[in-house]
């Protein structure tokens, strides 16, 4: 057991400094926006349901609801796994990185010390502009759908400083698995969904512990029937 434990110490270690020295190189093809186009509401709505401690957080959080990734952890993925390919050592580190993430996702912790990396480099402010502009909305008569403007656009047909609170509500359900919950292949999953997360915006729901991203205890309870 100690051997195991000092194995992963180690690993996650050199994840570490491995995300510490490769951020620049990676940031610097990343756009420098400056804050993330949404309004107070929509901020309210994609925090309660995606990372409900995100300002508090250090990349990492334990939540009712939040189960394997915060918006930091998502973002980690996306700059140093999915991002532009590096060269030489780094770009050694980063493939074995890609392939345990690729195998091992649910349990791999490689990805969470690069969240508590990017995390100290990158405030939070940066984080959301960069996580509303690439996170993955599914895919739309065969092509890939990023940002949450592009998805605006894509599904409500309007920009999404346009959207009510429900259409963009309607967005912020297909975060969890974009294609399981596409409002046009799958509409009754996709519906599911915003009753859930309707009810737990109101406040007459919570999530049943850290695994409970489905919000499965906000399902609309049936009314007794007479006997």
């Amino acid at each position: 057991m100690l051997a195991l434990l000092l194995a992963i110490a180690a690993y996650l270690g050199v994840a570490m400094a491995w995300a510490a020295a490769a951020f620049d190189p990676l940031m610097a093809g990343l756009p420098a926006g400056a804050r993330a186009p949404l309004s107070l509401p929509q901020l309210h709505i994609l925090l309660s349901v995606e990372d409900p401690r995100f300002f508090e957080h250090h990349g990492l959080s334990l939540a009712d609801g939040q189960g394997v990734a915060t918006i930091t952890s998502a973002l980690a993925r996306e700059v140093y796994l999915s991002g532009r390919s590096l060269d030489g050592a780094a770009g050694l580190f980063q493939r074995v990185y890609r392939g345990v993430f690729a195998c091992c996702k649910r349990i791999d912790l490689g990805r969470d010390a690069m969240a508590l990396v990017l995390d100290a480099k990158l405030s939070k402010e940066r984080q959301l502009a960069l996580y509303v502009e690439r996170v993955y909305m599914g895919t739309d008569r065969g092509e890939q759908v990023r940002g949450l403007a592009r998805a605006a656009e894509r599904y409500a047909g309007k920009p999404l400083a346009q959207l009510t609170d429900d259409e963009f509500t309607g967005l912020v359900a297909m975060i969890k698995a974009p294609n399981q919950f596409h409002p046009v292949l799958h509409p009754q999953a996709h519906a599911q969904r915003v009753v859930r997360i309707r009810a737990l915006l109101a406040g007459t729901c919570k999530p049943g512990g850290w695994f409970d991203t489905s919000f499965d205890a906000c399902d609309p309870v049936s009314p007794a029937q007479p006997h």
